[in-house]
């Protein structure tokens, strides 16, 4: 088994990553000119590892090497090792619930790799290194990461709703009378609202990066983030380049005067769409009611119509996921001590 290190800032692209990303079935943000992107504005920029039997990848991990906040703002330059003591940690930005390391398809020894994964991580970031840690794994990779010395625990879960679904309306028809009565009669609202321009769509060439960037860092300052966020806000060059791709669609409300008042973000997939980004002006800043529900009902109408197994809605407010019928998937974190690396 082989292990390489991948800097998608200024290394060229592994070979054979196309083929494994499209065997692996990888969302959009594993692209790696995405990541590239994404790593340029990040405080704690990705790395690339990847695991090659041969010829063939068998293997792949975004890994974020992280720094305490009391260290300067901006990232160290490719190649430059840290000095002071940090940790990485092993996740994809931007892709809630979803793992940041993947296996091919039929790679067996999943624990024997993971293992040997953090042996060479160790010896390639240097002493520095004080621990790994792995965000938003699932059952079976929580379970092989178990042992004397390593810490895993529940976290909240993931929302995803099985779609059984013609359309949006026969979603709609499973839901409590409270909220089915709700969203149809939103529907009509929005409807004949003739003060609301509603566009999505894949490859978006209208948008302006700085607009999108602006409202999801205010929506984000103003829920909120989340605890030991070691992610940094997307950068108006990432996004305005970002909703161009044409397995990016992204949602828009704006007003008559062109302001935009919500945005939502989903990358498209063959088995599982995830709604990414979500971003809207509140009520009293201009911003509209239940526009967060109309995304929904688009979410699923577009679902239905891929044919795609499941809609993947992201960790946090599980309870109103779950009043639209999603049902909560178990994640966890694993931390695992510089001691017992690959142990």
């Amino acid at each position: 088994m082989k292990f390489t290190f991948h800097d998608p800032r200024v290394d060229p692209v592994p070979v054979g990553w196309a083929e494994f990303a499209r065997a692996a079935r990888l969302h959009p943000v594993w692209d790696y000119e995405v990541m590239g992107l994404e790593a340029w504005g990040a405080r704690n920029p990705q790395l690339l590892v990847v695991a090659a039997e041969g010829d063939e990848l068998v293997a792949a991990a975004s890994v974020l090497v992280c720094r305490p906040r009391l260290s300067p703002r901006f990232a160290p330059p490719p190649g430059k090792r840290l000095l002071r003591p940090f940790w990485a940690e092993v996740c994809q930005p931007w892709l809630s619930g979803y793992p940041g390391i993947v296996f091919a398809p039929g790679c067996r020894e999943r624990r024997t790799l993971v293992r040997a994964f953090e042996r060479e991580l160790g010896r390639h970031l240097g002493p520095g290194l004080i621990a790994v840690v792995y965000r938003a794994i699932g059952d079976e990779l929580a379970a092989g990461l178990e042992g004397r010395g390593r810490l895993v625990k529940r976290v909240d879960p993931v929302a995803v709703l099985e779609n059984r679904f013609e359309s949006e309306e026969d979603w709609i028809a499973t839901l409590a009378k409270s909220r089915r009565a709700g969203l149809r009669r939103q529907r009509r609202r929005l409807a004949e609202d003739k003060t609301l321009v509603v566009r999505g769509g894949p490859a978006r060439d209208d948008l302006d990066g700085a607009e999108l960037a602006w409202l999801i860092r205010q929506h984000r300052d103003r829920y909120g983030r989340l605890a030991l966020d070691t992610r940094t806000m997307p950068s108006s060059t990432f996004l305005d380049r970002f909703v161009r791709r044409p397995d990016v669609h992204t949602l828009t409300y704006t007003g008559t005067d062109g302001r935009l008042l919500a945005v939502q973000t989903l990358l498209d997939h063959p088995d599982t769409p995830v709604l990414q980004h979500w971003a809207a002006l509140p009520p009293g800043a201009g911003g509209r009611r239940w526009l967060y529900f109309d995304s929904y009902v688009r979410a699923v109408r577009f679902t239905a119509r891929r044919g795609a197994k499941e809609l993947s809605a992201g960790r946090g407010m599980i309870e109103l996921k779950q009043e639209l019928g999603f049902r909560a998937r178990p994640v966890y974190t694993a931390a695992v001590p510089r001691p017992v690396l690959g142990r």
